[in-house]
């Protein structure tokens, strides 16, 4: 078995945490679409936030393997809260790899103890996939700068105190640019939009911000100016392999209810369980869920040996999002009339399942990722 005793002992926390803390609390979650405060700021204290963040830099250093791990648990429980760990994985990483020593020592613990509420705003009406269609601007001002614009479909937003806003600096010189600032969500000139409803996983709390005017210190800036797309570029292969393990442990979560269903409900006075169609559909789920599960695995561990895993990253990701939708529905089909009811696991894994086919880049875009990589590399590299 290629998983260490650490990686082990990582999984088994997270399941834990998943079964005793999150779940009992799941169906309260997506119907209120509470933000849940306390539960993060539990994980927070368990080091399930900011998992590949160094030992010197305060964190448990866990590699991307184990935060795999611990997405796919986290997601078994709940998507909305494993959502939570990828967003703050992917600021965490942000700061160890391209911060100061000023802003890590700023933010960095806070970050990864829920303290300090972050987001990552990329998104824009003419700036989705393509990136290269944002309008925010940041002018420099003095030292300083001024940052203009607006952001749509932001995790965290509703909530966040900090953050991360990817804006031009330069108009002319296309993804060379760009440029990252760490934004105080308090400061005058921010403006939130109202919180999105959305179809899935709804304690995930997403809405618009406005900048107008608000002024940022020269601190502010991320890296290098110019490199924002760069930077952002850098960490999508871990985010990536995040949302895939998340797609992984739903369509579990969505196997696991099916399997104890069929065994439940009795029809012609056998449980379906006995019936070859509902066999067939519950084999094909498991034999998809593991493929998908290893695929993620292996893209992890390329991104750990330091292998170009921009490939395997999309493969995982685009088939882990396609089957964790076909694994749900056919979950609702072993549920049946059931299954389309609010109330039932399934029904909501359903819903949870859908995002995992367009965040993070769509699935549509993975393959274009994939193609592209085989025709320069070849099939075999």
């Amino acid at each position: 078995m290629y998983l260490t005793e650490t990686h082990i002992q990582v999984r088994d926390m997270a399941r834990d945490f998943a079964n005793g803390a999150i779940r009992p609390v799941v169906e309260d979650l997506d119907r209120d679409e509470n933000f849940p405060a306390e539960l993060y700021a539990e994980m927070g204290t368990l080091g399930l936030f900011g998992i590949g963040v160094p030992e010197d830099m305060g964190g448990p250093g866990f590699d991307t393997l184990a935060y795999a791990l611990v997405m796919e648990e986290l997601s078994r429980g709940y998507a909305s809260v494993a959502d939570q760990c990828g967003l703050i994985e992917l600021i965490s990483t942000l700061l160890v790899r391209h911060g100061s020593e000023a802003q890590r020592s700023r933010w960095l613990a806070d970050v990864m103890s829920a303290k300090t509420k972050v987001a990552y705003c990329i998104t824009e009406p003419e700036a989705g996939t393509d990136v290269s269609g944002i309008r925010t601007t940041a002018a420099r001002d003095g030292d300083g700068w001024v940052l203009n614009g607006g952001k749509i479909w932001i995790h965290n937003a509703p909530v966040a105190d900090l953050a991360f806003v990817l804006a031009r600096t330069d108009p002319d010189a296309g993804h060379r640019g760009m440029s990252i600032f760490a934004v105080d969500l308090h400061a005058e000139g921010v403006e939130r939009g109202p919180k999105e409803h959305k179809m899935g996983q709804r304690a995930s709390q997403v809405g618009a911000l406005n900048f107008s005017d608000v002024r940022l210190p020269a601190d502010a800036l991320l890296g290098e100016e110019g490199r924002g797309f760069h930077i952002m570029m850098s960490v999508l292969d871990k985010g990536r392999v995040g949302i895939a393990a998340l797609a992984v442990g739903i369509a579990q979560a969505g196997l696991e209810a099916a399997v104890e269903y069929a065994q439940q409900r009795k029809q012609f006075g056998q449980p379906i369980a006995e019936f070859q169609g509902v066999q067939w559909m519950l084999a094909d789920m498991a034999k998809d869920i593991e493929a998908a599960r290893l695929l993620v695995h292996s893209a992890a561990v390329k991104i750990d040996r330091g292998e170009d895993a921009t490939k395997a990253c999309s493969m995982a990701k685009c088939f882990a999002g396609d089957m964790a939708v076909k694994a749900t529905q056919d979950a609702v089909q072993v549920f049946g009339g059931s299954g389309y009811i609010r109330g039932f696991e399934v029904e909501r894994l359903y819903r949870d399942a859908k995002i995992t086919q367009i965040y993070e880049g769509t699935n549509q875009i993975q393959r274009m990722i994939i193609a592209r990589e085989l025709l320069k590399n070849g099939a075999l590299a």
